[in-house]
């Protein structure tokens, strides 16, 4: 047998799918300035000290519909890995009948008178028949390790749906906290323009101020009440996008952002970055990658499975059974049957249907090693990105912070000049304008130096920072 197995192995020998080492990864990211060979703690990346996104995670995690897909996959994945295993073992089957037959003495050319023949009987059996394939090439064994190999990608795809599910519910609830706050000050502007108003009307009426300033107040009232229509919608649409999310109604989702937050919100975000680790660390922990590699094990597996349908299969069988023409005699030792045998098949002329299989299995490996590389880069560069947009980021927030309060100095020095007659009306229209404008820029600087942080979370893919109150997918 070792004779007979050395030139069948020798002509095995089949192309494997490329490595996921062949992948060539940078020692380290371009826009930071340290690294570490350890998987760090990114969770401040996120916006947990808003109390309503703790909680709406939390709702998320244990049943979003989009987790309850990825967990039914997972649960797919591992039914097909069973019956792979199962495969491997014995097949042990039982069976049992009763028949009755009539036999044609002229079956056999016709019978002497004197010879009996009962041409009308019934039969009586059962068995049980078990065979076993020895799988000696090993194409068993590679289609179970295929299998396992998706059970791994499956899990490895439910961890990117939660990591999904934990980032894009934290950029609703950011953008629902920057719409809150914009109205705020819309409201607040609304009520100065509006006693602005008022006052101009007094003054015109009385002769002090021309008719044109309170056009211009009413301008700036106007305005202000413009402002509003937009940032209800951003406000409806991240309610809208939580809800789908969570699987929760809107009124469920108000519930939860209506609690209180005094301490801090979604907007506020701590400026210090994590250290972050080197990219080959980086790249275990992020989901899709890890989905990608597995595919690319599992793609790898179904070559070596097809590879060794070339070879014969070597099977054991046997049965045993009871045979009988009456019942009562069914269970005697004269109807005890038995066989036991081995057997070996293999191609011998297929006209090239094996090697077509190897063929369309080491092209779905290249397809899966393309496919693997791409999403290592995918993930690299989401990476590089958000580091550089969080560094715009915190730059723009804080000009605007200080721009900010020279906009509110200057809304205040308009107004005592125009009081001392040093300025026109128009001036202090302007300066609140500017102001204004300034206000909702800030507001808006902050939620986007909050989302390029989200986005940095969700490119390290960091699912372990993430509350455990989910389904297991282990």
């Amino acid at each position: 047998m070792a004779a007979l197995l050395v030139p069948l192995a020798a002509c095995a020998t089949v192309q494997g799918a490329r490595a996921p080492s062949e992948v060539d990864i940078p020692d380290r990211f371009a826009l930071v300035a340290g690294e570490v060979d350890a998987v760090i703690d990114t969770r401040s990346l996120l916006p947990f000290e808003d109390p309503a996104y703790a909680a709406l995670l939390a709702r998320a995690l244990a049943d979003a519909p989009d987790l309850q897909v990825a967990l039914a996959r997972i649960d797919a994945a591992r039914a097909g890995a069973r019956g792979a295993a199962a495969e491997r073992l014995p097949n042990v089957t039982a069976s049992g009948g009763v028949s009755r037959e009539r036999t044609s003495t002229a079956t056999f050319g016709g019978l002497p008178q004197n010879i009996p023949f009962d041409t009308d009987r019934t039969i009586y059996s059962a068995s049980i028949d078990a065979g076993w394939d020895a799988d000696i090439f090993g194409r068993l064994r590679a289609s179970e390790r295929a299998a396992r190999a998706r059970v791994d990608a499956a899990r490895a795809d439910a961890a990117a749906v939660r990591v999904a599910l934990a980032s894009d519910i934290a950029r609703a609830v950011i953008g629902y906290r920057a719409a809150e706050a914009r109205l705020e000050v819309i409201e607040q502007d609304l009520a100065e323009a509006r006693d602005l108003e008022r006052l101009t009307d007094v003054r015109s009426r009385a002769g002090i101020s021309p008719g044109f300033d309170l056009v211009r107040a009413q301008s700036l009232r106007a305005d202000a009440e413009a402002r509003r229509g937009p940032v209800e919608i951003d406000r409806t649409a991240a309610l809208a996008t939580l809800a789908t999310l969570t699987a929760q109604s809107v009124g469920a989702i108000e519930a939860a952002l209506a609690v209180s937050h005094e301490t801090a919100t979604a907007l506020d975000v701590d400026t210090a970055l994590p250290e972050l680790a080197v990219p080959s660390i980086l790249l275990r922990q992020r989901p899709d990658v890890v989905a990608a590699e597995n595919r690319l094990a599992a793609a790898d597996a179904e070559i070596a499975s097809a590879a060794a349908a070339r070879f014969p299969s070597f099977s054991i069988s046997g049965a045993i059974g009871l045979i009988a023409l009456a019942f009562g005699d069914l269970f005697s030792d004269d109807a005890v049957v038995a066989s036991l045998g081995a057997g070996i098949a293999g191609p011998l002329l297929d006209f090239g249907r094996t090697q077509a299989r190897i063929d369309q299995r080491q092209a779905e490996a290249a397809e899966a090693f393309a496919a693997y590389r791409r999403q290592v880069f995918v993930a690299l560069g989401d990476v590089e990105r958000s580091l550089g947009a969080i560094a715009a980021a915190d730059v723009r927030a804080a000009a605007l912070s200080e721009q900010l309060g020279y906009d509110n100095d200057n809304v205040g020095l308009a107004g005592i000049r125009y009081r001392r007659g040093l300025d026109t009306f128009l001036t202090i229209i302007d300066a609140q304008r500017a102001a204004n404008a300034t206000r909702s820029a800030e507001i808006i600087a902050r939620a986007d130096r909050a989302l390029q942080r989200v986005a940095l979370w969700r490119a390290i893919g960091d699912v372990d920072e993430l509350p455990t109150t989910a389904p297991s997918a282990e």
